[in-house]
C-alpha cells in the first residue's frame, strides 16, 4: 500500500453538530420574511398587551406635562401667575393619578366590581350639588364645576365616565351569568334609564362634549354585549335626533358646526380658535419650530393647554411629534381590545371595552376637532391636555386595563416566570436565567 493510499484510508474526524437552533419547519427565515416573523412573534407575547399600556400611558402622560409646560407658561403670565402655575397643577395631578393607577392596578376584579355602585352614587350627587346655586361653578358658559377651595375645581362628570364603566360592566355580566341578555328589556333597563340620567344631568349644565363621550361609551357597552343590530340602529337613531334638537336650539353649537373644514375666522370672528388651530398646524412643518417657540400660544388661539393643545404639539414638534401622539393612542386602543378579546370574563370584557371606547373616541373627537373634521366639542385630549379633574379618572381607568392585563393566564405565567425567588431555594431546582428554571440533575447521571 503506498503511501497516498494509506493517507486516504485515514478515516476522518467527525464533525461537530451545529448548536444553531433550526427554526421550525426545517427553513432558516431570512431578510423581510424572517423580520416579518420575529416581530409577529414578538407582537404576539402574553405581555405585549400588559407592555403597551404600561408604557403608552405613561409616554401620553410624561409628553403631555412638557406641552402643559411649554403652552401654559404665556396664558400663565398673561393672568398675572407664575410661568409655572398649570404646570405645577399638572404636575400634582399627575402624581395623584399616578397613585390611582398604581392602587387600580392592584386590585382585584371583584374589588372593582365592589367600586361600581358607591362611585355611581357619589357622581350622581355630586352632578346634583353642581346644579345648586352657590356651590357649582360655571367655566366657559357650562355649570358642571364644584370649587374645592382656593384654585381647584372638580369635574364630577368626568368621574360619571368611569362610574358607567364600571357601573354598567358590572350589570351587563351578572345578567350574562343569568343567561338575561337575549331579552332585550334586560338588555336596556336599566342600563338606558341610568345612562340618560348621567346625561340629563350633564346636559343641565351646558356640556355636550362630555355628553357625546358618555353616550359613545353606552354604545360600545351595548355592542360588546352584542345588541342586536335592529335595537343599536334604534338607540343610536334616538341618540342622534336628540343631539340634532340640541345643536339646533343653540346659536353656539350651530356655530362650532359651522366652522368645520373653515379656512377664515368668519363674521364676528365665530371660527377663530378652528382657524388658528389650523395655522399652528401647518405652521410646524415636518419637526416643528421648536419646543417652547409656539407663536399661536401669544394670545392667538384660545385654550393653548387644554383643548387645542393638539395644535401647540404640531407647531413645536411638527409632524413628526403630532404622529407620535397617534401611534400611542392607536398602541393604547390596540391593546385595550386585545385584553377585552381575549378574557373569558364577562366583566372584564365589558369593562376593558368601555374604557377603551372612552380613551379612544375622547382622543378621536379632541384630535378631529383640532384638524377641523369635527365641531369644537370642548373635551380634552386624555391623559395630555391640562386638567386634573379629566386625569385622575382616566389614570385609574388605565390602572383598570392594567390589572386585567396582568390577570391573563399567560400574562400571569410570564410576570412569575419573571421573578426570581431570593432568601430561599426550590428543591431540586436552580435558576439559569430569568425565564427558565432547569432541573438539577443527581449526582452520577451524565
Amino acid at each position: 500500500m503506498t503511501a497516498r493510499s494509506a493517507k486516504a484510508a485515514r478515516p476522518r474526524p467527525a464533525r461537530r453538530p451545529s448548536t444553531a437552533r433550526k427554526p421550525r419547519g426545517g427553513r432558516t427565515p431570512s431578510g423581510s420574511r424572517g423580520l416579518h416573523t420575529r416581530l409577529r412573534r414578538a407582537w404576539d407575547r402574553p405581555l405585549t398587551a400588559y407592555y403597551l399600556i404600561l408604557g403608552g400611558s405613561l409616554l401620553i402622560t410624561v409628553l403631555g406635562l412638557v406641552m402643559v409646560y411649554s403652552a401654559s407658561q404665556i396664558k400663565a403670565l398673561q393672568s398675572g401667575l407664575a410661568p409655572t402655575y398649570f404646570f405645577r397643577k399638572q404636575l400634582l395631578a399627575a402624581v395623584l393619578g399616578g397613585g390611582l393607577l398604581l392602587a387600580a392596578s392592584r386590585m382585584s376584579v371583584r374589588l372593582h366590581r365592589g367600586l361600581a355602585y358607591p362611585l355611581l352614587a357619589v357622581s350622581v350627587f355630586l352632578m346634583c350639588l353642581v346644579q345648586i346655586p352657590g356651590i357649582g361653578v360655571a367655566v366657559n358658559g357650562n355649570q358642571n364645576w364644584i370649587s374645592l377651595g382656593g384654585p381647584f375645581q372638580m369635574q364630577p362628570s368626568e368621574f360619571a365616565k368611569l362610574a358607567l364603566v364600571l357601573w354598567g360592566a358590572d350589570l351587563l355580566a351578572r345578567k350574562q351569568d343569568k343567561r338575561l341578555l337575549v331579552q332585550w328589556k334586560h338588555l336596556l333597563v336599566p342600563l338606558i334609564p341610568v345612562a340618560f340620567l348621567l346625561l340629563g344631568l350633564i346636559m343641565l349644565g351646558g356640556d355636550m362634549g362630555t355628553a357625546i363621550i358618555l353616550t359613545a361609551i353606552l354604545f360600545g357597552l351595548l355592542w360588546l354585549a352584542g345588541a342586536p343590530t335592529r335595537l343599536f340602529v334604534g338607540v343610536l337613531g334616538a341618540a342622534t335626533l336628540i343631539g340634532a334638537l340640541l345643536i339646533k336650539t343653540s346659536a353656539n353649537r350651530m356655530s362650532r358646526l359651522a366652522c368645520i373644514g373653515a379656512t377664515d375666522p368668519g363674521p364676528g370672528d365665530q371660527c377663530w380658535q378652528a382657524v388658528h388651530g389650523i395655522y399652528a398646524l401647518a405652521s410646524g412643518g415636518f419637526f416643528g419650530s421648536g419646543l417652547g417657540a409656539s407663536m399661536e400660544k401669544w394670545g392667538e388661539l384660545p385654550e393653548p393647554h387644554t383643548d387645542f393643545i393638539f395644535a401647540i404639539t404640531g407647531e413645536e414638534l411638527g409632524l413628526a411629534g403630532t404622529l407620535s401622539v397617534l401611534a400611542l393612542f392607536a398602541a393604547l386602543g390596540y391593546a385595550g381590545i386585545r385584553v377585552a378579546g381575549r378574557t373569558e370574563d364577562p366583566f372584564v370584557r365589558y369593562a376593558a371595552g368601555g374604557v377603551t371606547t372612552w380613551i379612544t373616541a375622547q382622543a378621536v373627537i379632541n384630535i378631529g376637532a383640532v384638524l377641523g373634521l369635527l365641531p369644537i366639542a370642548g373635551v380634552p385630549l386624555p391623559l395630555f391636555s391640562y386638567g386634573g379633574s379629566a386625569l385622575l379618572p382616566t389614570m385609574f381607568a388605565i390602572g383598570l386595563l392594567i390589572a386585567f392585563a396582568r390577570d391573563e393566564p399567560a400574562a400571569r405565567a410570564a410576570l412569575a416566570m419573571r421573578q426570581p425567588v431570593f432568601g430561599r431555594r426550590q428543591a431540586g431546582v436552580r435558576w439559569k436565567t430569568m425565564r427558565r428554571r432547569v432541573k438539577k440533575r443527581p449526582s452520577g447521571e451524565r
